[in-house]
């Protein structure tokens, strides 16, 4: 699965403050990701983001 920094991710489960978008901050072994709708932003491992992803919406360059 091809994640890149800037890109927004939507995934199955919506986080407390809604929003199901989030941006990715940093990529590696784990991915720093921000909520869209509050700025909270997480760790989270790369196994558990890509089962959750629903789409991704790739970084305007």
């Amino acid at each position: 699965m091809e994640i890149s920094v800037g890109d927004i991710l939507k995934l199955k489960k919506q986080h407390p403050c809604g929003s199901k978008e989030w941006e990715v901050l940093r990529v590696g072994a784990d991915f720093r990701i921000k909520c869209k709708g509050c700025g909270h932003q997480i760790m989270i491992a790369r196994r558990l983001l890509e089962k959750n992803i629903k789409e991704i919406c790739q970084a305007e360059m």
